[in-house]
């Protein structure tokens, strides 16, 4: 079977190195990183990197043997000269539109690209007119999407056993474009990514990380989404960490501790109790890396032409629930009603690069 060319711009902590990060936490399969799947997949052969620190691609070329005449400081030189099948862009949001519409009108057929997907709506509309343009394969690197326990908890929800979906909970959102990328990604998904009608949101920090339309810094955001298919979710900001659950009809299912835990429980009536909700064995699964079943989505629909199970509408849509809860804080938390129009708001800050752990 075919192999893939296969690149990666952006070479620090998703890009290359975060497995080192995390080789003891069970809640992540490795490989983690971008490259480190690559690298793992059969399928596809990295074959070349670009970053604005030789330094930097020096230990990635290392790592993952990809030779110092293969390591470029310009993405376009390096696309034009190795002329990758799939191409990660694993950037800060504020450079990921640029370099993932310029792959796409320049012969990649596949990209992977970190999470959030851009800094505005604009750039991430950008991103969905090259993409589908262009007859790209995309996935956006929001992993849960991919992780074999989220698929059982969907498979339980899609069942019936427990009666429709009513209710999804986000217990810690997070800061918008770190963390509640992944989160509303995950809901869009248990939901079998229902579109939604409409947004209310909040900022904690008010309006210090506003400057005109430019925000100077990730916020955390919390608020509350109704799907046109009546399920409602609430994104929360409590200590409670990584943990999700879905309320149906007739029970709950629920991840806790990131996913060391999984709780199913049913109604039943219960003497003495008249309806409870009674735990129940949560279905086992196997525990694979969701960046290696990511690869695998992305390889597949190279070989079949099929649409990835992420794709760019997907990532368009959880992009739209990260803004549109910045619109509505900035209309003092009222109802934002969806698709979202005329956000001006862009993601712009001047962070320091942050120096991978490369050992």
């Amino acid at each position: 079977m075919k192999t893939y060319r296969a690149a990666v711009i952006g070479c620090s902590r998703m890009g290359a190195f975060i497995d080192n990060e995390v080789p003891d936490y069970e809640a992540i399969k490795l490989p983690y990183s971008h490259a480190a799947g690559f690298f793992a997949e059969e399928r596809t052969d990295l074959v070349a990197c670009a970053d604005l620190r030789p330094e930097v691609m020096e230990h990635f070329g290392n790592r993952y043997n990809v030779p110092k005449a293969n390591q470029y400081t310009d993405y376009r030189e390096m696309l034009e000269k190795e002329q990758p099948d799939i191409v990660s862009v694993a950037t800060q949001p504020e450079h990921r539109a640029e370099i993932v519409v310029y792959a796409a009108e320049h012969g990649v057929k596949a990209i992977y690209a970190e999470k959030a997907m851009a800094a505005s709506m604009d750039e991430a509309a950008a991103m969905v007119a090259a993409v589908e343009q262009n007859n790209v394969a995309f996935n956006l690197g929001t992993n849960r999407r991919w992780h074999t326990g989220f698929d059982k908890m969907k498979e339980i929800i899609d069942s019936g056993e427990i009666g429709k979906l009513r209710t999804l909970i986000i217990y810690s959102n997070g800061t918008l474009f770190n963390s509640a990328s992944h989160h509303f990604d995950l809901i869009l998904r248990l939901n079998s990514d229902a579109p939604a009608s409409w947004i209310t949101g909040y900022l904690p920090q008010g309006d210090s990380v506003f400057d005109g339309n430019a925000l100077r810094a990730d916020p955390s955001g919390g608020g509350t989404i109704q799907f046109e298919n009546g399920v409602t979710a609430h994104a929360l900001l409590t200590p409670r960490g990584s943990e999700w659950e879905a309320i149906c009809d007739r029970g709950t299912v629920t991840c806790w501790n990131n996913g060391w835990q999984w709780h199913l429980r049913k109604q039943q009536d219960v003497p003495g109790w008249r309806n409870c909700q009674v735990p129940e064995t949560f279905p086992e699964f196997e525990r694979t890396s969701s960046t290696a079943n990511l690869i695998k989505d992305l390889v597949h629909a190279l070989d079949t032409g099929e649409p990835t199970r992420g794709g760019v509408r997907c990532a368009y849509a959880s992009t739209e629930l990260i803004f549109g809860i910045i619109e509505s804080h900035l209309h003092n938390g009222a109802r934002v009603e969806l698709p979202l129009t005329d956000s001006k708001v862009r993601l712009q800050r001047n962070p320091t690069a942050r120096q991978p752990r490369v050992e």
